[in-house]
Order: C-alpha cells, then structure tokens, then sequence
C-alpha cells in the first residue's frame, strides 16, 4: 500500500484523508461560494441593465420633447419669410403726411395691425423676433452683411439692421442681417 500512497497526487491525498462529511461540507462551502459570486454578478448585471433602461428612457423623452418643439421648424422658416415680406411692404409705404389721401392711411393702418396681429400669433407659438439694433455683433444671432465706420457706436456693435433674428423656441430660423461697426472713424480708406 505505500506505493499506493506514494503514486496519489497530492490533492487528492488532502481529500483522501478527509471524512466523507468533511468532503460534503467543503464541496457545500466551495458551491455557496460559487452561488454567492454568481449573485453578486447578476445584481451587477441587473443594477447596470436598471440603470441604462432609466438613461433610455430620459434621452427618448428629451428627443421627443425636441421633436414635438422643432417638428415645425420648416413651417416656421416659411412663415418667418411670410413676416418679413409683410415688414417689407409696410416700409415701402410713405409714411404719414398731412393732406394724404384717406385710403394711404386707411391702409397703412389696416397692414399695421395685420403685422402686429401675424407677430403676436408667432410669439404664442414659440416665434420670436428680435430687433440687433444697438447690440453687440453675435456670431450666433446675426449676420454681417457689411462693416461701417461709426463714431456714435463702439467697434463691434450692430447700426444697422436690414433684417431681425428669427428663433423657434430659443433655436435661431433666420440670423439677422446688419450693418457692424468697425473701428474707424467717419471716414476709413
């Protein structure tokens, strides 16, 4: 028999020597050890998976938040158009004067109050215009058609402005076309 001892290998000599009870109990500690990491993973696995399924569900509920608000994005551009084109036929109109006929007034006043009409109905569904007149140049807001030396205006500031800025819900339609200052004086060669 010792060369029967001699020829196991040396684990299998540590469990040879145990009882059967200690044999179950150390196998009962090894699969309770395996179970209790093979839990510790699937919580990991289902906490992760909770989590992502709450990043989900944020980020479809922001995109369609901002599909609900700028689906219409195309519409307005169009219509913004339409308000501008109205803007420019009120310009082109004489203004006020005494002895003008009754019809030229009738009529200004009656595109005034279309125009102010058409504007309000805009602003109650997101459009806004703005005016740049006097602001300083924003890159984001407007765009600079031409640059004039002016005295009354610090270099970088908006004198005039042939068109106002359109937004949608705070995201630019239509950048305002001016007129920046630069930093001459009256006149520039």
């Amino acid at each position: 028999m010792s060369n029967e001892q001699q020829s196991v290998p040396p684990d299998l000599a540590d469990t040879a020597s145990q009882t059967p009870a200690e044999q179950v109990s150390e196998e009962q500690d090894t699969g309770a050890g395996a179970l209790g990491a093979e839990l510790a993973e699937m919580r990991d696995r289902w906490m992760r998976s909770e989590a992502e399924m709450a990043n989900l569900r944020a980020r479809t509920k922001r995109e369609v938040e901002d599909a609900r608000q700028f689906a219409v994005t195309r519409f307005a551009r169009d219509v913004v158009e339409a308000a501008e084109n109205l803007r420019r036929g009120l310009a082109s109109i004489p203004p006020a004067a005494p002895g003008e006929p009754e019809i030229v007034a009738k009529l200004r006043d009656g595109f005034e109050g279309v125009e102010r009409s058409f504007v309000s109905l805009l602003e109650r569904n997101g459009i806004t215009r703005e005016d740049p007149t006097g602001k300083p140049f924003d890159a984001n807001l407007h765009q600079a058609m031409s640059e004039a030396p002016s005295t009354e205006h610090p270099p970088g500031t908006v004198t005039q402005a042939w068109t106002s800025a359109w937004t949608l819900n705070g995201r630019l339609l239509k950048p305002a076309m001016v007129v920046v200052a630069s930093g001459g004086g009256a006149s520039q060669s």
